[in-house]
C-alpha cells in the first residue's frame, strides 16, 4: 500500500467525520444562538437554560439522521474492507 492510497483513504475519513458531524453541530450552533438571543432579550441570564433546549434538539437531529449516518460509515466500512482484502496481508506490511 502506496502513500497515495493511505493519504486518499485518510482523506475519505476526514470528509466522512465532517459530513456526519456537521448535521449535529448546525443543529447544536443554531439553537445555542436563538436561546442566547431569547436570552439577551429578556435579560435571563441562566447558563443551564442554553443547555436543555440544545441537548434536545442534538438529540432529536441524531434520532433523525441516524440512519443516514449509519449508512454512510457502514458503506465506507465496506469499502475500506474491500481494499485491505485486495491489497493483502503482504501488500500491507504483515509477514505470516
Amino acid at each position: 500500500m502506496d502513500t497515495d492510497s493511505t493519504f486518499a483513504i485518510l482523506k475519505a475519513t476526514v470528509e466522512l467525520l465532517f459530513a456526519v458531524s456537521l448535521p449535529l453541530l448546525l443543529v447544536g450552533l443554531i439553537v445555542g444562538v436563538a436561546v442566547s438571543l431569547i436570552q439577551a432579550a429578556t435579560q435571563v441570564q441562566e447558563a443551564s437554560l442554553v443547555f436543555v433546549p440544545k441537548l434536545i434538539a442534538v438529540a432529536l437531529t441524531f434520532w433523525f439522521s441516524a440512519p443516514w449516518i449509519g449508512e454512510r460509515v457502514i458503506t465506507f466500512c465496506r469499502e475500506i474492507f474491500t481494499q485491505v482484502a485486495q491489497v493483502g496481508p503482504a501488500g500491507m506490511g504483515l509477514i505470516f
